[in-house]
């Protein structure tokens, strides 16, 4: 019998993980696999949440962990960091594969560990366009990697302007729709009672920091809370990632301790939060969840600012800047707003064809040696 290879799923956030958790699943119960989880980043910060413990739940018989955090203004400290602990790791574990997501520091540190190490990189939702800093570490992400797990032929087709090998892309959709259509998801008053949730009805706040515009977000965060608190409605308000800017808005949710309207939490478990989005009137801020799995529960968007910039464009999305009178009469424009689901990340059956791209004989033999393809 041949040896099970091994498969390293790097995970920094509730987010990437909640993405990746379909296929580690799949490897692990696949005979020819052998699953390990690298767990750092937010996952380890009890600020938000110690979602290292969400990881745990889940009862992978592999799961290592490294604290990789310096100061949320020394992102390239954190990227430094990351790749110490990383390598140190994938020298011990001696990988086949290694599996990142999307365009945190905490990927790039993967991709390079990898790449410099003659180890295969598999970057999942790679190509895809977004603002801030994520866009430049998405691409070059994507460059340092040498198999691309894409949600869609869009994604595909930048991947091959940046000169990527169409076969290495494999388009498998975004594996959170995976979970979104499970039959396993809790029930609504599942997660009510356990996050003590007491609305009827009620919005999803979720706004994270520009990093390129930081000197702005603290205005951004306060016009952000005013026009929550204007507003009618009740929130479940979640906290930003753990990027530069992330005190200030921690800071600006202070205001709204004190108004029974919100229930504002660290982070919430991925399924939960699914849940939760399935059912609620709207959500607003600049969360990708809004222009990702929100349209495919038919749930509008208020997405305010650049973060999503590009990303997708669809009649359920209402995008405003920054100012809060901007923001209110998005809120306002809700009740007139067309609902359009889409499918344009897949349709749920992202591990299948996941699992099926690493039983192929080619996929293993994927170069590491990258070549630049003309188009």
């Amino acid at each position: 019998m041949s040896k099970a290879k091994k498969i390293v799923f790097l995970t920094g956030t509730r987010a990437d993980f909640g993405k990746m958790k379909p296929l580690i699943k799949a490897v692990e119960t696949h005979p020819d696999f052998e699953a390990h989880v690298f767990v750092t980043g937010m996952h380890m910060l009890e600020t938000y949440g110690y979602t290292l413990i969400e990881v745990q739940r889940c009862g992978f018989k592999y799961i290592s962990t490294f604290n990789n955090h310096t100061d949320e203004a020394t992102m390239d400290l954190t990227l430094a960091k990351t790749i110490g602990g990383f390598s140190e790791f994938v020298k011990e574990v001696a990988p086949d594969l290694i599996v990142i997501h999307g365009d945190r520091v905490e990927a790039l540190a993967g991709a390079i560990v990898g790449s410099l190490n003659s180890v295969l990189v598999a970057h999942v939702e790679g190509g895809e366009l977004s603002g801030t800093i994520d866009e430049l570490l998405r691409h070059a992400t994507s460059k340092m990697s040498h198999i691309h797990f894409v949600a869609n032929t869009e994604a595909q087709s930048r991947l091959e302007q940046m000169g990527e090998r169409p076969e290495s892309i494999y388009p498998i959709g975004s594996p959170d729709v995976d979970i979104m259509f499970s039959e396993n998801l809790p029930t609504l008053e599942v997660v009510k009672n356990y996050y003590d949730i007491f609305f009827d009805t009620y919005a999803i706040a979720m706004f994270h920091p520009v990093t390129t515009e930081y000197k702005q977000m603290a205005e951004y965060a306060a016009n952000f809370v005013t026009a929550l608190l204007e507003s009618s409605e009740n929130y479940v308000v979640i906290f930003p990632n753990n990027d530069l800017g992330s005190r200030v808005i921690l800071e600006a949710y202070k205001a709204l301790e004190s108004h029974s309207r919100f229930k504002v939490f660290p982070s919430i478990r991925f399924e939960y939060f699914l849940t939760l989005l399935k059912s609620a009137q709207f959500i607003i801020g600049n969360s990708s969840a809004g222009v990702r799995e929100a349209p495919y529960y038919g749930i509008p968007t208020i997405n305010i600012g650049s973060r999503q910039a590009n990303r997708v464009v669809l009649d359920s999305i209402i995008n405003t800047n920054y100012e809060t009178s901007e923001i209110s009469a998005g809120i306002k424009q809700l009740p007139s707003l067309k609902i359009e689901k889409t499918e344009v990340f897949g349709t749920g059956n992202s591990a299948e064809a996941f699992m099926e791209s690493l039983t192929l004989e080619s996929f293993w033999k994927t170069h590491h040696q990258k070549q630049f393809k003309t188009v």
